[in-house]
């Protein structure tokens, strides 16, 4: 089914720290429809900046039509959707992209965040019925980490150590001596990168989802594209793009 752009209400919005803000949005149908993993693009009121702004979803109550973000403020664009208050008209499209999988009862999983990848981490432990250890990596400033002891057991890394594990989440589970039979994460691409090559050396299906500038959020323009290892009779590569093909893949099917 094609999105389209609809005017929807903000129910809520609050600071959660220095630049991050949350807010629960009124989204129909839209909410009745999203996953774990995938997001909505979010449009300026200012004429000058058309592009919208893809944030991913972080709780969804389909039940009442509602989905919630989790964003960092970084530009104007987010500066703008920070001074929202409740009442207020916003711009959304979406749900867009493809979320994680499902997984098996029998399964343990690793569910790892960095960052203003946190956020889409918490709906996907509220879905998944499996054991779940979420491991979420900080800079400094530590957001959302008691939301997801409902759900699973918690560990946090700090870049500078001011809580949980000195380093980062890898060094979380070596420290800890955790095992999982799958990997979900979301964060910045060192991070990827860094589960990527853990996940081959200890046999492991990993699934990460990718952040990236992007434009249409409908996959028309092809301004945020992956190269992906398998190849087509009319290249050597063959593009996936990571608005429309992921934001969710598996992680040997990417280059990180």
């Amino acid at each position: 089914m094609a999105k389209e752009k609809k005017t929807a209400l903000v129910k809520s919005q609050e600071c959660l720290g220095t630049d991050i803000f949350t807010m629960w949005i009124q989204a129909g149908d839209m909410a009745g429809e999203a996953r774990a993993g995938q997001f909505i693009s979010i449009y300026s009121k200012d004429g000058s900046r058309l592009l919208p702004r893809p944030i991913s979803i972080c709780e969804i109550r389909g039940d009442v039509g509602e989905l919630r973000v989790v964003y960092r403020v970084a530009g104007q664009g987010t500066e703008e959707f920070s001074a929202y208050k409740a009442g207020d008209t916003i711009s959304i499209m979406g749900p867009l992209g493809n979320g994680f999988p499902n997984v098996s009862d029998d399964k343990k999983v690793f569910l790892i965040g960095g960052g203003i990848g946190i956020p889409p981490m918490l709906q996907l432990a509220k879905s998944l019925n499996c054991q779940k250890q979420v491991i979420l990596g900080y800079r400094d400033q530590v957001f959302m980490d008691r939301e997801f002891e409902p759900f699973g057991q918690v560990y946090v890394a700090t870049e500078d150590g001011s809580q949980g594990i000195k380093g980062n989440v890898l060094d979380v589970v070596k420290a800890h001596g955790l095992t999982a039979d799958i990997i979900m994460a979301c964060g910045p691409l060192p991070m990827l990168r860094a589960l990527k090559q853990y996940a081959r050396e200890m046999d492991m299906e990993c699934y990460v989802s990718l952040e990236e500038k992007m434009a249409c959020g409908v996959g028309a323009c092809l301004a945020c594209v992956c190269r992906t290892k398998d190849v087509d009779h009319h290249s050597n590569v063959r593009n996936a793009r990571i608005c429309k093909d992921g934001p969710v893949f598996l992680a040997e099917e990417v280059e990180l």
